[in-house]
Parts: C-alpha cells; sequence; structure tokens
C-alpha cells in the first residue's frame, strides 16, 4: 500500500482551513456577544443576580385651613417572599396563614409559585406581627414600609377629601387632583443574589429611600364644615331629599370654606355605601354596574352635576339691568301676573291674585317671573348673552378640583324669544352649584368674578409653605355701583321674617325653586329649592348657596325649605368667625358659655360635664364602648365662646379596635427630651424634624392611632 505524502497535505490543509474558519466563527461571536450585545446580556444577569422592590413614599396629609389633620398616612409594613428561597413551602405557608389570619391553600399558592423571584404576602401589617413573623425565622421573607390612608373623621368633608386606590393613588377629590404632589417619590430596595437565588452574604443590601409627599392645606374652615354638614344632614332627613348640597365661600378671595354634599360615603371603605339598604342593593349587581354605581356615588355634584337654578338666576338678569341702565332698584313696573311670549303664556307664581304695580327691588323680592322677562326683552338677545358670558356660565370656573364641568345653554343663534325668557328667571339653563355661586357672588363683591379655590398652599415636610395660591379675579362683570345697588336690592328681600334671618343681622339673599328636568323634560312633583345669601350687606365677606334636590315631605319652596338651612349655617358660622350683631342688639343680651375642656373624658363624663355648662352633646361617633368610649376631639374646641344650649359636636374616634387603639397626646410646646419621653411610654414611633421646642406635630393631639404608628414632631427655636 502506497502512503501519498500529496494526500496528507491535502487533509491537513483542509482540516486547518476547517479549525481556522471554526475559531474565526467563535472569536466573531465572542466579540459580538461582548460588543454588541453585551449591554443586554449585562443587564439579564444583573436581574438573575438581584431582586428588587419598591419602597413607596408616604402620601402627603390634608390639613384644614387651621391647620386640622384631615387625611393622614399610617406607616405600616409589607411583606415579600421569593419562593425560590422557601425551603418548606408547606410549613412556611401553614405559620403564614396562621399569623395573618388567611387561607392556607391560598397562602401556599403564593409560596409557590414558578418561574419568580418576588412574591406579596401581606400589606399593612403591623410591626407586631412582622415580629412575629421574624421570630419563626423563615427563609425567604423581606419587610418594607408600607402605608395606609386615613381619614380620622370618616365621611366628614368626603366630597372635599375625594379618597385613594388601594396602591394609594387619588381617585377623587383633592387625593386625585393633587395626587401628584401627594405622592412623592417611591424608593428601591435591591437584593443581591448567587446563581441558586440566595442572598450573596458579603453584598449589603442596596436602598434607595423614597421621597414623601408634601402636605395640602385647604381653604375649608373645619369647624364651618362641621355646622355646614350638620345642617346639610338635618335637611336631608326633615325634608325626605334625594340629595342636599351647601356651599360656604369666601367673597373676595373665591376660598372654599365648606362644601358639604349628603347623603356621602366613607372615604376609609369608599365602596361600602353608608346606608345598609343601599349596601343590600350593591351585593345584586353585576360587577359592571356595581362599578358604575361607586363612580355614581363619588361623583361630587357642586362640580360636576348639573341643575336649572331658578329664581336664583334673577340676581343675573337684575345686575344686566342695573348696569344697562334699564332700570334702578326703584324702577316702577306692573304686572298682571302673565306674560305672552311666542304664543307662550308664563306665569308668576301668583298669577291668580297679581301684584301689581312694583318697584324693582319689590319684583326681586316678589320673585315675579313676568317681570324679568320684561327686564330680559329690555336687554335683548345680544346684551343678555354678553352678560351670560361675562358672568361665566359658557365656561367651568376653573376650580382646583378634577373633573369639573361646564353650564349647559342655548347657543346665541338657537335661543328664540321664549328662550330669553325662560332664561331671565333661571329656566332653560342649567350650571353646576359652584358657577351659580361664583357668578352670584360677582353680583355682590364689587363685579369681581372670582377663580374658586379649595387649596390654599402646599407645605413641605419640613413645615415651609412651598407655594402659597393667590386669589385669582378672572374679569369685571359689573361695575361697583351696580354691584352696591345689588345689595341693596338683595338685603331688601330678605326681611327679619324670612326663614334664613339670623337675630341681630342684616343677611342679604335670594330664594329659588325649579322644576326639576329629567331626561329633558320637566317632572311634576319634582323640584330643586335654594337660597343664595351673604353678610355683611354693606361690605360682604362670605356667601352661601344651599340646594335640596326633590323635596319629598310636602313643602318645596325654596324660602320654606332651604332657607332655613342657609339661616341656620349663617347663625352658627357667622359666631364662630366672630362676627358681632349689626342691628342694635348688644352682648350683654346674647348669653355665652365657654365650651370646657372634654378630651380624655369618657363620653358619660363629658356629657355631665357639658350639661353642666348649659351645652347639648352631639355625639358624632358611636362606639362599642357606648358611654365609656373616650372622646377625642369637639367643635367648637374648648375654650370657645358659644351660646347657652349650643350643641357640641363630639367624637370618639375609630370604631374598629377601639381599645387597642392610642391616643396621640399634645406635645408642642415641648422639649426633644419631654417628648421622648411621653412617646417612650407608648407603643408609637418618633420622627424628630428641627430643634427646640415642638411647634408642630402630625397626627394632631387627640388622633387615636394602632400601636407602632409613626408620629412626626417638628421642632423650632423659642
Amino acid at each position: 500500500m502506497k502512503f501519498s505524502i500529496s494526500g496528507c497535505r491535502k487533509r491537513i490543509f483542509a482540516l486547518h482551513i476547517l479549525v481556522s474558519l471554526a475559531m474565526f466563527a467563535l472569536i466573531f461571536r465572542l466579540g459580538w456577544l461582548q460588543i454588541v450585545e453585551g449591554e443586554r446580556y449585562q443587564s439579564m444577569a444583573n436581574q438573575q443576580h438581584t431582586s428588587d422592590f419598591v419602597v413607596p413614599s408616604k402620601r402627603g396629609a390634608i390639613y384644614d385651613r387651621n391647620g386640622k389633620e384631615l387625611a393622614l398616612t399610617t406607616v405600616k409594613n409589607r411583606i415579600w417572599a421569593n419562593p425560590m428561597l422557601i425551603n418548606d413551602p408547606e410549613n412556611a405557608s401553614e405559620l403564614l396563614a396562621q399569623i395573618l389570619d388567611v387561607e392556607k391553600e391560598e397562602m401556599l399558592a403564593r409560596l409557590t409559585q414558578e418561574n419568580t423571584t418576588l412574591v406579596s404576602i401581606a400589606r399593612r401589617v403591623n410591626d407586631d406581627v412582622v415580629e412575629e413573623i421574624k421570630d419563626q425565622g423563615i427563609r425567604g421573607i423581606w419587610f418594607v414600609e408600607d402605608n395606609e390612608r386615613n381619614y380620622p373623621y370618616g365621611s366628614f368633608a368626603t366630597y372635599v377629601l375625594g379618597h385613594t386606590t388601594d396602591d394609594g393613588r387619588g381617585i377623587a377629590g383633592i387625593e386625585q387632583r393633587y395626587d401628584k404632589e401627594l405622592s412623592g417619590n417611591s424608593g428601591r430596595s435591591i437584593l443581591h443574589l448567587d446563581g441558586a437565588r440566595r442572598q450573596l452574604p458579603f453584598y449589603m443590601e442596596t436602598h434607595y429611600p423614597p421621597t414623601d409627599g408634601v402636605d395640602i392645606i385647604l381653604t375649608i374652615d373645619e369647624v364651618v364644615q362641621h355646622y355646614t354638614e350638620r345642617a346639610a344632614t338635618q335637611a336631608l332627613n326633615q325634608n325626605n331629599a334625594e340629595r342636599v348640597i351647601a356651599l360656604v365661600m369666601d367673597v373676595n378671595t373665591g376660598e372654599i370654606l365648606s362644601m358639604a354634599v349628603k347623603p356621602d360615603y366613607d372615604p376609609n371603605s369608599p365602596r361600602i355605601p353608608l346606608e345598609q339598604k343601599e349596601q343590600d342593593r350593591l351585593k345584586d349587581l353585576s360587577s359592571d354596574d356595581r362599578m358604575n354605581y361607586w363612580f355614581e356615588m363619588w361623583r361630587n355634584p357642586v362640580f360636576q352635576e348639573i341643575y336649572e337654578p331658578g329664581s336664583v338666576f334673577k340676581v343675573i338678569t337684575t345686575a344686566a339691568s342695573l348696569e344697562e341702565n334699564i332700570a334702578t332698584p326703584q324702577t316702577s313696573f306692573y304686572s298682571d301676573g302673565t306674560i305672552e311670549v311666542g304664543g307662550t303664556t308664563i306665569r308668576s307664581w301668583r298669577w291668580y291674585n297679581p301684584f301689581g304695580e312694583q318697584t324693582l327691588a319689590e319684583a326681586v323680592k316678589n320673585s315675579d317671573n313676568p317681570i324679568f322677562v320684561k327686564l330680559a326683552q329690555a336687554l335683548g338677545k345680544d346684551k343678555l348673552f354678553q352678560y351670560l358670558y361675562s358672568f361665566g356660565f359658557n365656561e367651568p370656573t376653573g376650580v382646583d378640583y378634577p373633573g369639573e364641568i361646564s353650564s349647559l345653554m342655548y347657543s346665541k343663534d338657537a335661543a328664540g324669544p321664549v328662550e330669553m325668557a325662560t332664561i331671565s328667571f333661571g329656566q332653560g339653563i342649567s350650571v353646576t352649584p359652584i358657577r351659580m355661586l361664583t357668578s352670584a357672588i360677582s353680583t355682590i363683591n364689587g363685579g369681581h368674578l372670582l377663580k374658586p379655590r379649595l387649596v390654599r398652599g402646599i407645605r413641605t415636610e419640613e413645615g415651609t409653605l412651598k407655594e402659597i395660591f393667590e386669589p385669582e379675579i378672572i374679569r369685571q362683570t359689573v361695575s361697583g355701583k351696580t354691584s352696591a345697588q345689588m345689595r341693596e336690592i338683595l338685603d331688601f328681600a330678605i326681611t327679619e321674617e324670612s326663614l334664613a334671618s339670623v337675630p341681630g343681622y342684616r343677611i342679604g339673599g335670594k330664594t329659588g325653586t325649579a322644576q326639576k328636568v329629567v331626561d329633558g323634560r320637566y317632572v311634576s312633583g319634582k323640584y330643586v329649592s335654594s337660597f343664595f345669601g351673604f353678610y355683611p350687606v354693606n361690605e360682604p365677606e362670605i356667601a352661601l348657596l344651599v340646594l335640596i334636590d326633590e323635596p319629598r315631605a310636602g313643602a318645596y319652596y325654596g324660602g320654606e325649605i332651604a332657607a332655613p338651612v342657609a339661616g341656620e349655617i349663617f347663625k352658627e358660622t357667622l359666631r364662630h368667625l366672630d362676627y358681632k350683631p349689626d342691628l342694635g342688639e348688644s352682648e350683654s343680651q346674647v348669653q355665652d358659655v365657654i365650651v370646657p375642656e372634654i378630651r380624655d373624658m369618657t363620653v358619660r363624663e363629658a356629657r355631665s360635664l357639658l350639661e353642666e355648662h348649659q351645652l347639648v352633646m352631639d355625639l358624632e361617633t358611636q362606639s362599642s364602648l357606648g358611654e365609656e368610649a373616650t372622646v377625642i376631639d369637639l367643635f367648637p374646641k374648648p375654650g370657645t365662646s358659644v351660646p347657652i344650649n349650643a350643641n357640641i359636636i363630639t367624637y370618639t374616634g375609630y370604631e374598629a379596635d377601639a381599645t387597642s387603639l392610642i391616643l396621640v397626646p399634645d406635645l408642642r410646646g415641648k422639649t426633644i427630651r419631654e417628648v421622648n419621653t411621653i412617646i417612650g411610654s407608648r407603643d408609637l414611633q418618633l420622627k424628630i424634624t428641627g430643634s427646640g421646642l415642638a411647634v408642630e406635630q402630625s397626627p394632631s393631639p387627640g388622633t387615636f392611632l394602632e400601636p407602632g404608628s409613626l408620629i412626626n414632631v417638628r421642632f423650632a427655636p423659642d
């Protein structure tokens, strides 16, 4: 057998070529992986060797204008697990289920999830539960801070505050409008793992702390809000009404001092209606219908629903007529109770016994529709719509609240003689309550159409005001002269016999009653009764609007049922804001007493002490402890001067777990050492900012907190 050297060389050369090509391919592939796709694979490696989870920021608090905390965040814990690190899922799920009071099968399903390294086990867990779990020594469990949103006074100011989702995002009200500012920025915690997904012993946990949200300072006065809500609730029950709305606003700044809508809901449990019959109804609804029900319940009718204002709208027609010199308060008009317009007969409410000859001021007081039809005809279409636009009825108010809608009215081209006539006395035009109040105020405050506000400013965690919102004038609607004449007319409209009057005080205003529109048609027997009022008459400072939707107890005229609500709110609010009687009633004629301190007393003790001072306890919350429950707050505050037999609104804190909650003490004016001593005696955590004496604390004194909750205290030099 011959051996061919030439053939051997060829095979070696071919093998060399193949090896070279293979080496070139490997080098190319290695270069491609390292250079071209290196960043992607580095990212994949990091994901395999790290596990990170979000650390939520603490949501800012919401305060009233005087610093009362209306919404707060309690710091709790969230529990995470890595299923790949749990050696005995059966035993771990049994222990966790027992401690967390959940089903073992549910916990086991979470702990045995495949292809995942991070599973949420529980949220908003107290520190004592965390310590109990830590004592079990279960491998693969982590704990991070978690936050829970609380509204200490339940349904108080619900439609102002709104509420948050389970994940802490604002879904309604101020919580939604200022969600970005309140939320802050979340942090992260990163764990370093080996190939078996075990935490590397020589690597510390990387922690990026969150940035807490800022605090929101409302324009709301909590005491005025209480008076407004109480009056609205009474009106709802007495009139068997569908809804009651009451608004109080600062005439010169546009700041909303109170806003009550009844019935409402508790933002602590926003998916559960307050009435049992509604809870039962909700259970029978489909998933989609239930969602629609919730959004209907959460919608704020002050900004997001419209109604026909009726005779309250006559203040707009009157102001426009005065401004155009069509009439003066003393101009004489004659009414025979009816007027024909475009083949339609428009009647006065007292058409069967006409008012006859009357001045403009008397026509406003009498609320005689035919006179206002004549005023609209004298203005003409162009001027009438010019004033409708000037008063803002073609645009939203711009209030700092989400979802505000505009009024609904005829276009100028579509409005004929009949439409112009009905608009003159508040029918054929639908407005939001906030638009009606804001526009009506501009007729008596010098002609300034103001942008209404619910927020005064934003405050940082250090207590400094980051931003202050100043009053904003949209435009001038009428002259100062016209505004003075309007005050004179509306002063004349409210006599001492009016149910809106307050003894010793001159109140100006206008009542309204309108047949209700449902599905585009007026419905017999359904009405919206209203009242617009202001004080003082000469130089107005506060104004209010009361609406009673579908009263069913018999009476329905605004002067009969809305005016008394306004009178009740005015009576309490004027005393709270320290307005002195201006009709010659001396202070000696008004018997006052000082509200005593009843916080930390039992309901029984507090009731007895109030009776000694000739005051009446109005217990706002009910506790299973009954008369032995502890009083945590009251309105008006201790030391306030109130009339004899005044109602003192009293709170006993949270119903749930009343025996385990801790009462927050008053730490203001104390040193850091004193505060440490006081907090040290309670199962609470303390966060200190600044030095010197305590000047501010959150939560506020008198609040009930769960054990382990955090109290923020700011100190400043004396």
